[in-house]
């Protein structure tokens, strides 16, 4: 039997060991939890019960501002005030190996599918009412109960992420602990700390509970909820879902990083910068050897003086579509060998790196062709400070949360609930922009007035001098319903993105039957007009890209050649001398995009992109230069 006991450790700790190391949970404790997950022992009850209170504990030291505002408010939710305490007669000993807990979870969801099942999952807006104290009578789900647990529910929530799977697969969860773990309090000096782990064997997650020192009969189960927070700013930010204060005194102003920011970036891509070479020469009649494992190029590029090889080390043209990481090697043994990406050029396709370039053009609140934007890794008390500057401005609080580096709107929400953004940052690291709540709308005869972006794919052929194109065609996307400021977990309201969910209808214009559709919308504003500010802003957002050496620019790098998407919306806002402009508002800078409906509708796509930039011939190209 203890050999069985062993081997069945051993297994456990190669399945877990990692993710209870990274959790902190003490080794002493695995045998037992393991034990306890192979049975489903869930012994919790035998050591714990849960107290309803009429009044705070005093007795815990916390600063008179801290103090003040769990006297106001102690428990999550609106409800009656709970704590848990240790009831087991001998206490709890940290030492003992038993002293680890499971805590089963009451509901697991992703953000955008939270509402649907609180609509239709039996009981379960019954129960997280009752949890979070928010009143519900009656049997069938009303939308005022959903609408106040989804408000509520931020308060209660943590997360996971799976580290494998596909991009849809590895979205943040977030679930709910049952009624025992959702009763246990925050302490700044905490006895108890709590982790989520999925347990493979069952592929289901339970939080894992275990004490940092000896209990006696009658002390308080708590955690701490901002957990690893050390900055006592930080930590007030942190908890501001359960200690509302304000940081008005904080300056919402982001100017931007220091150069170690940008030196530890390079640092964390592993990328090397090439050495100082001559720009390359070539024959003017010379044919290039492409190596590419991008389909779409083998499929299309057919123009004369481009040959592809399978023989990486005698091509002139690195084309990949994977991240180029050693520049240095390449510019030392084959510095005549171009490709199709720049050092650093994460600085435009990363969005919190984009936000903080683009403060070049515009000073620390950014420039009017970028929503304004924060950093929630970095800049949390500045955005608070600028949310409740706003809201006591009685100005529009709607503000959209994105991953830094995730494309077709995954983890993306719209959102005016302070707290949903401050614990988004726990999911994975995110920027928050202002939400767009005046869009330039296009009138759809089925639906009447929607969202709609615009993609433009640019081409950058040096740095120095900066020299960029804008393909001449631009592609458009649509939202499917009529735009309004609310229900904002509508996907298909306001997301645009519609050619990677199922069952959704994707609407498509092209751009030469779309020019004359909106300027019948839109008489005062002819395209040409727009599209020159819209190339404005290209231009701006690219020179303070190149302005200073990497790794705080773009690198000056002359074999580098590339080609990016920028999406973008239109905005209504006033000019400088009152009138009604339409403004560009840059979404993301995409790194080597799907091409297909370029190549699908436009056969020489890839030939004017090769030409444009190897061989340096616009020519009867669909280009138009930019800069």
């Amino acid at each position: 039997m203890a050999g069985e006991g062993e081997e069945a450790l051993a297994a456990f700790v190669a399945l877990h060991g990692a993710a209870l190391h990274a959790s902190r949970v003490p080794t002493q404790y695995w045998e037992s939890l393991s034990r306890k997950l192979r049975g489903e022992i869930f012994d919790a009850g035998d050591y714990f019960g849960i107290m309803q209170v009429e009044e705070v504990d005093e007795e815990e030291e916390v600063d008179e501002e801290m103090e003040e505002q769990f006297k106001k408010k102690p428990n999550p939710g609106n409800g009656p005030c709970f704590k848990v305490i240790v009831t087991n007669e001998n206490g709890l000993q940290a030492s003992n190996p038993d002293s680890v807990f499971l805590i089963d979870h009451a509901w697991t969801y992703r953000v955008e599918h939270a509402r649907h099942q609180l609509r239709h999952v039996p009981g379960l807006l019954h129960r997280m009412a009752n949890l979070m104290g928010v009143p519900f009578h009656g049997e069938l789900p009303d939308e005022g109960s959903i609408e106040l647990v989804l408000q509520e529910m931020w308060k209660y929530s943590q997360t996971y992420q799976l580290s494998q799977g596909t991009a849809e697969e590895k979205v943040p969860v977030w679930y709910i602990m049952d009624e025992f773990g959702s009763r246990i309090q925050h302490s700044d000096q905490p006895s108890f700390a709590a982790a989520p782990l999925f347990y493979m064997p069952q592929q289901i997650a339970y939080t894992v509970l275990w004490p940092l020192r000896d209990l006696e009969t009658g002390d308080e189960v708590t955690r701490d909820y901002a957990y690893g927070e050390m900055d006592r700013l930080i930590r007030k930010c942190v908890l501001l879902p359960w200690v509302p204060t304000e940081v008005l005194d904080v300056s919402s102003s982001t100017p931007e990083p220091p150069d170690e920011h940008y030196q530890a970036i390079l640092a964390e891509n592993k990328e090397k910068l090439p050495v100082a070479i001559n720009p390359p020469v070539y024959a003017k009649d010379k044919v290039f050897k492409v190596f590419t494992d991008i389909q779409q190029v083998l499929n299309n590029l057919t123009h004369p003086r481009f040959v592809f090889t399978d023989n990486e080390g005698e091509a002139d043209i690195l084309y990949n579509f994977s991240h180029f990481k050693d520049y240095r090697k390449l510019s030392e043994e084959r510095p005549e060998v171009m490709v199709n990406q720049f050092p650093c050029e994460n600085l435009l396709t990363v969005k919190d790196c984009l936000a903080s370039i683009a403060r070049r053009a515009g000073g620390p609140d950014g420039p009017r062709w970028l929503p304004r934007t924060f950093n929630l890794q970095t800049e949390l008390p500045q955005f608070i400070s600028c949310f409740q500057q706003r809201d006591r401005r009685g100005e529009d609080n709607h503000w959209i949360c994105k991953p830094w580096n995730l494309a077709r709107s995954l983890d993306t929400h719209i959102t005016n609930n302070l707290n949903s953004i401050i614990r988004h940052r726990e999911s994975s690291p995110k920027v928050v922009c202002k939400y767009i709540e005046e869009p330039v709308l296009f009138e759809r005869e089925d639906v009447g007035p929607v969202k709609f972006d615009v993609r433009y794919v640019v081409l950058l052929r040096s740095t120095r001098p900066l020299q960029l194109y804008s393909y001449d065609v631009f592609w458009l996307r649509f939202s499917n319903r009529a735009f309004s400021l609310d229900d904002l977990d509508d996907y298909e309201k306001h997301f645009t993105v519609m050619n990677y969910a199922s069952g959704v209808t994707l609407k498509q214009v092209h751009c030469e039957d779309f020019i004359p559709l909106f300027e019948k919308q839109y008489p005062e504003y002819p395209w040409t007009t727009v599209q020159t500010s819209i190339f404005k802003a290209f231009a701006e957002l690219f020179q303070v890209a190149t302005s200073k050496p990497a790794p705080l620019g773009i690198c000056d790098y002359p074999s580098s050649r590339a080609i990016y998407a920028i999406d973008l919306m239109l905005k209504w806002d006033t000019s400088r001398d009152g009138k009604r402009i339409m403004q560009p508002q840059i979404l993301e800078v995409n790194f080597n995009p799907d091409c297909d409906r370029a190549c699908k509708y436009h056969p020489t796509f890839f030939n004017d992109v090769f030409s444009t930039l190897f061989l340096d011939e616009t020519d009867n190209c669909h280009v138009t230069r930019i800069v």
